[in-house]
């Protein structure tokens, strides 16, 4: 699996979301994940299945020292002394030692953020977790969470794909040398795998629409993707996409969709975001 490294995290570029994913269910898809080659696998606290996740790393019989685990700290419990509850339960639940990246999963407007950003090099100092980061973190936010980390944050965690500008972010990102992680890859399909751009590509790599998408993201200077399914079938698939390159007129076409600006993710307590 190709990795990229940023401050002394060594993170493969293509990982498995967990969203939705429950109990058995979701056990079994992280231990079959890792048979089929994935290193990276991706939850958070607000999910719900950090128990199921430790438990199918535990089953794949794979080292956990050739993996890399993430987890979320939700929104509501950034707060300090919050935060550093929530690291530990979830570090508990995951059962597979310490972290190798934290993230807080979405800011919180009611919460200062310099207590947040120290109560996260806190949990890295304790050796909870080896590396942190952000996530959902536009552009002016970040800045900040920059400037008041002392440890280096080593992604901002975001939803990106075809169909959803996130240029300024990318840019932010690799100033300061971080990853830019994508969730929903795919823009859970919204129409994307028949768009000409991303169809034609399939046709002439004799690849699936979603493993062209799913190249698009990795072949971005510092672009990790993790995409979650919850069929088995689509693992092996998703993960079959480093053997071919697009061609840098096949990468301005898919990159062209952004102006769609369709956005998936957007909450009421959602920050504002950066103008496209």
């Amino acid at each position: 699996m190709q990795k990229i490294k940023v401050h002394g995290a060594s993170i493969p570029v293509l990982g498995l979301g967990t969203w939705t994913l429950k109990d058995e269910a979701c056990a079994d898809l992280v231990s079959t994940a890792l048979s089929h080659g994935y290193r990276h696998v991706d939850t958070a606290a607000a999910y719900g299945n950090e128990t199921a996740v430790g438990q199918g790393i535990r089953a794949s019989g794979i080292d956990r020292a050739d993996l890399f685990v993430t987890t979320k700290v939700w929104w509501t419990d950034i707060a300090p002394g919050d935060l550093e509850r929530s690291a530990e339960e979830s570090l508990r639940r995951l059962d597979v030692g310490e972290l190798d990246l934290l993230l807080i999963h979405w800011p919180n407007p009611e919460v200062p953020l310099a207590g947040s950003i120290a109560a996260l090099n806190r949990v890295r100092e304790a050796g909870l977790t080896r590396h942190i980061g952000v996530s959902n973190f536009p552009t002016a936010l970040l800045a900040q969470a920059l400037d008041l980390s002392d440890a280096p944050l080593v992604a901002n965690q975001v939803e990106y794909h075809p169909y959803l500008d996130q240029s300024r972010v990318h840019r932010a990102c690799r100033a300061a040398g971080m990853a830019m992680v994508s969730y929903c890859p795919l823009a859970r399909g919204a129409g994307l795998f028949e768009d000409p751009a991303v169809a034609e590509a399939a046709l002439r790599h004799g690849k699936t629409p979603a493993q062209i998408v799913l190249r698009w993201h990795v072949q971005q200077d510092g672009v990790v993707a993790i995409p979650r399914t919850s069929n088995p079938a689509r693992l092996a698939e998703n993960a079959d996409i480093f053997d071919f390159a697009l061609s840098e007129a096949e990468m301005a076409a898919i990159s062209a969709l952004r102006s769609a600006g369709q956005r998936i993710c957007d909450f009421d307590f959602s920050p504002i975001w950066d103008a496209a």
